[in-house]
């Protein structure tokens, strides 16, 4: 007979304890993580905009009962919603991410720490409401900021050592962590709802990568980070009642996460809980396009130019190499069809492409009446992608975090051009003297999709004013928004 399993209740694993405990009990002192946030914010409302000129992207938003209005509910902006906090998390959420726009972290996991906005405005805009309805002060923007740093920070910091695509799992089981452990704060759950919260969102059943791969690519990876938000909305609220967390959720023998889904391996840490990711984020700024692939796509937008000095077009194009680091490969690099605008997204072949054939690349180019140009396809049976070690290494390196590619375009003649390298891609730290001007100009046009000009002025004078945007009223910010 095997040895009876204790049944006494231990106390929370350290991990869901720190996780509480710096979600809690940490102050953001950090001007440089705060400016950040700002940045993210403007950043990730303006993706969201766009996804709305996307039908494929509007049909998901809304009540789940058309034409429900919640009272003193959140806004989703840019549109003439006021749902409950979950579905409002939701459609936030989503759209923020329909483009693969928003800000990126690169480590063991990959991910999109502002996919956490879901969750942190529509339950502060929701909070805000309802106070000011009850005659109290509502929260500010700088509960807003100090939560997008602290959700950047649990999920990067998780992500630097642990890879849960490894095992299969999506990233977005990290959005629905970080964003528990920050809402439970806004919401002013005790330390042991909050505990409970968190565990309940590692005992949730997490989503798989399959909608990120061959041959399922598809539309889910772009509301799968709406999907963990809202659900993390949901299990605070669930805590916040007095229900029962489950203490050894990650190291339970047998039924824990580590054993059902981590191959049984405890989880590793580099570093404690800061303010270091939200320094270090990763903006996409130039081109709507899975990261691994930004300097590839900035190298293919020079040698566009390059050929059409030398007087040449693409059909003289005998082979293309990427020099390139491993997580590129292993996510990205993708040969025969691609079956809808996930698939082609998530295709370096692609993303390279056209950039060499038309000089662009936008969101717009991964519909079907773009893809449909033979030429496309054509170039990309040419490119091939090949390891380089160091490139790999400076990516995970973390005084450098890379992401470099490398081109070389070899014509039918034998002749080639010199090879072009991008090491870093403009939203990355070390070019963010560079690239916060261009993610200005991304968030003013994003703006002018939906709005007048005069409500444009209006949101831009509080939005680039740090101290005015701190002390205003969440809810006053977002009705900024509304339509």
């Amino acid at each position: 007979m095997s040895a009876p399993i204790s049944n006494i209740r231990p106390e929370y694993d350290q991990v869901i304890i720190d996780i509480v405990d710096y979600a809690l009990r940490y102050e953001v002192t950090s001007e440089l993580a705060l400016t950040t946030a700002r940045h993210i914010l403007i950043d990730t409302l303006g993706c969201g905009l766009e996804a709305l000129e996307y039908p494929a992207a509007r049909k998901l938003i809304g009540p789940i009962v058309k034409g429900t209005s919640v009272p003193h509910g959140a806004k989703v902006p840019g549109t003439p919603f006021q749902l409950d906090p979950v579905q409002a998390a939701f459609n936030i959420g989503a759209l923020i991410r329909w483009l693969d726009f928003n800000d990126t972290w690169l480590a063991a996991e990959w991910g999109h720490p502002s996919d956490n906005l879901g969750g942190i405005l529509a339950v502060a805009d929701w909070l805000s409401r309802t106070a000011v309805a009850a005659g109290k002060p509502p929260l500010v923007m700088r509960d807003v900021l100090t939560a997008i740093v602290k959700a950047h920070e649990i999920q990067g910091v998780i992500a630097l050592e642990n890879a849960f695509n490894q095992v299969g799992l999506d990233h977005v089981v990290l959005v629905k962590v970080a964003s528990t452990a920050v809402v439970s704060q806004l919401l002013g759950l005790s330390r042991d709802e909050t505990l409970a919260a968190v565990s309940l969102a590692w005992v949730d059943g997490q989503s798989l990568r399959t909608y990120r791969h061959a041959p399922n690519a598809g539309s889910r990876k772009s509301w799968a980070a709406g999907d963990a938000t809202s659900r993390a909305v949901r299990l605070a609220l669930i805590a916040q009642t007095g229900e029962m967390g489950c203490p050894s959720a990650l190291t339970a023998k047998t039924w824990g996460f580590y054993d059902v889904s981590f191959k049984g391996q405890p989880f590793r840490f580099q570093r404690t809980y800061g303010s270091y990711v939200a320094e270090n984020v990763l903006f996409k700024i130039s081109f709507p396009a899975e990261f691994h692939s930004q300097t590839a796509v900035e190298a293919a937008m020079a040698l566009h130019q390059q050929l059409r000095d030398a007087g040449k077009t693409v059909d003289d194009v005998q082979r293309i190499t990427i020099r390139t680091h491993a997580a590129c490969i292993r996510i990205i690099h993708k040969q025969g069809p691609l079956n809808n605008e996930a698939d082609r997204d998530h295709c370096i072949q692609y993303m390279v492409a056209v950039p060499l054939i038309f000089g662009r690349l936008t969101a717009a180019d991964y519909e079907a009446g773009v893809a449909a140009d033979p030429r496309i396809d054509a170039l990309r049976a040419k490119i091939h992608c090949v390891e380089d070690p160091r490139y790999t290494a400076d990516y995970h390196d973390p005084e450098k975090r890379s992401i470099a590619n490398a081109l070389t375009v070899v014509f039918n003649d034998g002749s080639a051009l010199p090879e072009v390298a991008v090491e870093y891609p403009i939203g990355h730290r070390r070019r963010r003297a560079e690239g916060i001007p261009l993610l200005e100009a991304k968030f003013r046009r994003n703006l002018a999709r939906s709005f007048p000009p005069k409500q444009q002025d209006a949101i831009l004078a509080v939005s680039l004013d740090a101290q005015t945007l701190e002390a205003l009223p969440v809810h006053e910010y977002i009705d900024l928004y509304v339509i």
